[in-house]
């Protein structure tokens, strides 16, 4: 995460005061939008890798960000995915991209971040969200998709958003219609899943919220706007619809870019439950977002 100051978390609850989540307060009232959504969540079909290859990949966290790039693409090998690889101006280390074909061009981009600070071992932020995209990979691949789905390791995002800048404002007007969402994970591991409510379109909050209810995953909110900003705001500003899944919470700010953040300050069994809710939810995204690059809207 780039960070810039101090921010402010929520949790997806009645009792929140609503001055403090003006994103989260429609979330009371989606009842009916789960009437629709929540029957999907049962027709759901992936695999779930197992939590020792998930936890083995996490660990194995370079300290280099050159060493981290050659990581993850041995790891998208192992998981059957030829990854390329994108130079990004003015940086050493390049974006590191993996495809799955969909039947339609609509995609579905799904990333986190390869580079860390200088302190610490950058387990947090943000191997632990660039190591599961393999295994995000691996549970997509069992069976067809509608969209094609992109999964990137982005560089440069301690230095401004650099990756994932480069790669959005290098694409084709064409080609940014054809995104219909981006998932960002983004420091993942150290507490329950939590949503970045004020950097997350609405409808995705909802269906995230409907399969984590059906699945009886905790699921909370934080706004930490104050604090700093994240890839999934390269897209922002093309108006792609994104959402940000992290586990950053008040209590755990203090851990990023500190001697903190090392692989002891990892729950394992948190962040398989992320892992296990992020894996049905893009297979959910596949089944409810447009292919033909028209808006997502709220279903009714």
């Amino acid at each position: 995460m780039k960070m810039i100051t101090a921010g402010r978390s929520v949790t997806v609850s009645p009792k929140t005061n609503r001055t403090q989540w003006p994103r989260l307060r429609e979330i009371a009232v989606i009842a009916i939008a789960l009437l629709f959504i929540l029957p999907a969540c049962a027709d759901l079909k992936y695999v779930l890798v197992s939590r020792e290859i998930v936890m083995q990949r996490l660990q194995d966290a370079p300290m280099k960000n050159s060493d981290r790039v050659t990581e993850l693409e041995k790891m998208f090998r192992e998981a059957g995915c030829n990854p390329t690889e994108e130079p990004v101006k003015g940086l050493h280390q390049p974006n590191v991209l993996c495809v799955l074909p969909g039947s339609s061009d609509s995609m579905i981009v799904v990333g986190g971040h390869l580079d860390h600070v200088e302190e610490g071992t950058g387990v947090i932020d943000d191997w632990s969200g660039a190591s599961m995209l393999p295994s995000l990979y691996q549970s997509l691949a069992s069976h067809p998709r509608t969209h094609t789905f992109l999964f990137i390791g982005f560089a440069g995002e301690e230095d401004g958003l650099v990756g994932s800048d480069f790669y959005t404002k290098n694409l084709k007007l064409e080609q940014r219609k054809q995104i219909a969402a981006m998932v960002n994970l983004e420091c993942l591991g150290i507490g329950k899943t939590e949503l970045w409510t004020s950097h997350s379109e609405p409808i995705l909050i909802r269906m995230l919220v409907a399969l984590a209810q059906s699945m009886k995953i905790p699921l909370g909110g934080i706004n930490v706007e104050q604090v700093g900003t994240t890839d999934s705001e390269s897209f922002a500003r093309y108006h792609i619809p994104r959402i940000t899944i992290t586990a950053i919470t008040q209590n755990t700010l203090q851990l990023l870019h500190t001697r903190k953040d090392n692989i002891a300050a990892i729950n394992p069994e948190l962040y398989y439950e992320s892992y296990r809710l992020i894996a049905p939810y893009l297979v959910l995204l596949d089944q409810q977002l447009p292919t033909d690059g028209s808006p997502i809207e709220p279903h009714k």
